[in-house]
This record gives structure tokens, sequence and C-alpha cells, in this order.
């Protein structure tokens, strides 16, 4: 039995000593990682992806440690073309609009939005073993992609703005896929903040840039903070309708048999809907171009099903259906435009359970039942025709104090009859928010 055991450690050692001997030199791996980063920081100079910064600062408190104490907001589009430019989406410090208009304050000069995009790129500037000296720390799986790991730091400890921390690389294309750490060299007009900063895979095998984490909270120059930065539509607007365009059409060898008994021609008042659907439908069209908006998938789907559920309870049939789209930003908004709801991507991810989600959409819902509308302005394709910048500020979706009052009593009356009446949830604070 002991003979047995030596001899399967023995032919279990070969293939061992075998992948050892075709083990890439430690050299060459670091010169591969060098140049794919490189390859990586020219490919980005193509996309033009949204950015979103969100800052929650924080004040020590006595009984609770630390507190919330205020917070800033930053929705734009890169210029990666440019270096680290950005071009905001929201400006001012405070808006009328219904989007964003909860937020404390935007971006001022303590924070600046360039500096947290940044956190992207490792080092552009001499990423290599001429300025960096490699350790290896080991392997390390991330989620399902098998890294290598390295601690990286720059060789000359009086360079300013190089990386100092640790990398996970793919082992197969040696991609980073992720870092964490920080820029060397702090000085008295400017600092570096700590951060982890996430890539994903587009299946392309790129690797983008997608999600940084920072904080700050041991330098008595700035504030106390935690912030979190996330990147998405690199490949936004037209790339459905070329897939669409381009498609190979084969025609049917027998005719196109026409059953149209009468003219499909619009009553006034389906006119008057159909017209206001459009406005909806160009809005929407324009949103998702910018990568503002998700494209139609299983979650509106889902939370038309519960709208389904308020409608049927209530006895409301409403024309043209009332439709649900999500917001690609992670802040707590919900809106109505015409008979599309919208709720963004944030709130759909706290909240806690289909009560306090059935709870938001009666909400919205209400001021459908209500009549609350929008301006059928947009149904005009030339009034789509604005800067990017200024998406936002055309598009405000709000109602005055008094239609909102009406809409949240109306909203509880609407759960009062429908399936969710036994479940209060936690939708109140939400509305609060």
């Amino acid at each position: 039995m002991r003979t047995l055991k030596i001899l399967v450690l023995a032919l279990g050692a070969m293939p061992l000593a075998a992948a050892a001997q075709q083990q890439t030199p430690l050299t060459e791996v670091v010169d591969k990682i060098v140049a794919q980063e490189q390859a990586e920081v020219q490919a980005l100079r193509q996309y033009s992806p949204i950015v979103e910064t969100y800052i929650q600062i924080l004040r020590p408190s006595k009984d609770l440690g630390a507190v919330p104490n205020g917070d800033k907001y930053f929705l734009g589009r890169a210029d990666l073309a440019n270096g680290v430019e950005l071009v905001p989406l929201v400006t001012g410090t405070r808006t009328k609009h219904k989007m964003f208009g909860g937020l404390g304050s935007f971006f001022s000069d303590e924070f600046l939005p360039r500096g947290f995009l940044q956190m992207i790129y490792v080092d552009t500037n001499g990423f290599d073993r001429e300025h960096y000296k490699f350790d290896y720390v080991g392997r390390e799986f991330l989620g399902e992609v098998r890294c290598l790991v390295f601690d990286v730091d720059p060789l000359s400890k009086g360079d300013k703005g190089r990386f100092v921390g640790r990398i996970w690389v793919e082992d197969q294309d040696y991609h980073i896929v992720r870092f964490n750490g920080g820029y060397s060299s702090r000085s008295k007009t400017s600092y570096y903040f700590s951060f982890d900063s996430w890539r994903t895979n587009d299946g392309n095998s790129e690797w983008l840039p997608a999600y940084i984490y920072s904080e700050e909270g041991d330098n008595v120059a700035v504030n106390t903070f935690k912030a979190q930065t996330r990147l998405w539509g690199y490949a936004p607007g037209r790339s459905m309708e070329e897939q669409e365009l381009s498609k190979v059409l084969v025609e049917t060898p027998r005719p196109v048999n026409d059953q149209t008994a009468i003219a499909n021609d619009y009553s006034p008042l389906q006119a008057k809907r159909a017209w206001g659907r459009q406005a909806e439908d160009n809005i929407a069209a324009k949103m998702e171009q910018l990568g503002l908006m998700a494209p139609y998938g299983d979650v509106d789907k889902v939370l038309e099903t519960v709208i389904n559920n308020l409608e049927v309870t209530n006895n409301l049939d409403i024309q043209p259906p009332v439709r649900c789209r999500v917001l690609m930003t992670s802040t707590l908004e919900s809106f109505t435009m015409g008979h599309t709801i919208v709720l963004s991507r944030g709130l759909v991810d706290v909240l806690p359970d289909e009560a306090s989600l059935a709870a938001i959409l009666a909400h919205e819902l209400s001021h459908v039942v209500l009549g609350h509308r929008m301006g059928a302005q947009f149904a005009f394709f030339n009034r789509l025709r604005f800067d990017e910048k200024e998406t936002l500020r055309h598009f405000g979706f709000t109602f005055t104090p008094d239609e909102e009052q009406a809409a949240t009593q109306e909203g509880m009356d609407l759960l009062r009859r429908s399936p969710y009446k036994d479940q209060p949830g936690n939708a109140q604070f939400f509305l609060q928010a």
C-alpha cells in the first residue's frame, strides 16, 4: 500500500516538473503586461463612455463613528481621445428637474471629476520595467478569472504621480483587470486618493474600465469621504440599428398577401395618444442612444408585471399601455414621462421587496391616472437636435407640489385595492428621499 502511494506521488510530480519547465520567465511576463497595458491606453482613446461619480462626505461622531455629512455628484461623458477630459451632462448647484434634483450639490473645486477619471489608468507615462519594480505575489481568482498578482512600486521614490499598489493580471493575454493602491508623492496643492479600480471584459478581448472605489480618511487637508465612479456606454447609439441595416434578408418565393381589410386611420383620440407616445419614444431613444437609459429588457418586464397587478386589481384600462424603463444611473430616481415610468438602476437595486417596488410604481402610475401630462413637443424631431451636455436640461420631468401630493394620495388608494395591501414595505422612506 505504501509503494502505491509513492508511485502515485511520483507520477503526479511528473506533469508538475514538465509544467515548471514550460513556465514563462518572470521578465517576459512583465514585458507582456507592460505591452498590453500600453496598448490598452491607446485603445481607450477611441471611446467616450458615460462617467458617474458619487461622493459621500463624512464627519466624525462620538457615538456612531463616521456619519454622512453631505454629498457630491457628477455625471458626464469622457473624452478619452484627449486624455481624461470630461464633458458634464449635469451642471449647476441645484436643479428644478426631477432627475438628480434631490442631490445636495455638484462638484466644487475640492473634488475634480477628471481626478477620479484618472484612476482608470495605472500610469499613462512610463509604466514599464525602467520606472517600476514588479514583485510576483502569487495566483488568485477574481470571480472566474484566473489572475497573476504583482506588487508594483516606482523605482525612484521622488517620481510624482507614479502608481503604488497591487495589480491583478489575467493569465491568458496579460490584461490588467484590477489595480488597487494610489499615486505617489502628494503635494500641498494636490492630493491623490487611495482607490480600487476594476475593468470588465466586453467579450471582444478588451478589458474596459467599469468601476472605481476611492476614499480618504486620514488627511487633514481634505474632508473624509467615500466615492464610487462607474463607467458604461462605451459603444452606445446606433450599434443595434447598424446591425439591423447590415442583415442579409432572404425574400420568400411566395408573394406577400396583404390581409389589411380597412385603412388603419386613427380616431381623433387615438391620434392624440399616438402623438404623445411618439414624444415618449423619441425621448427614450435619445437617452438610450446617449447611454443614459438601458435597452428594453427583462427588468422592464418585471416592472410592467407589477404595474399590471396594480391596474387589474383597480379596474384600470389605461391607453396607451403604461411602459417601464430603467435609467442607468446609481441615484435614487423615479419619474413619469407620459405613459412611460422610469426608475433608476440605483433605486431598483436597493428596494428590499416587491411591496416597496409596488409602492414606488403606484405613486408614478397615479400621475398617469390623474392625467398629469408632459408636453408633446419632443414628438418633433428637430426638438431633439441639441448638444449632448444639454440633455438633462431639456429633459426635466417634474410636477407641481400639488400634483405630487395628489399622486401620493392616489398611490395609497391604488395600493389599498391591490395584492400588496397587506405588505406595507419600506417605500415611504424612498419616496421621502
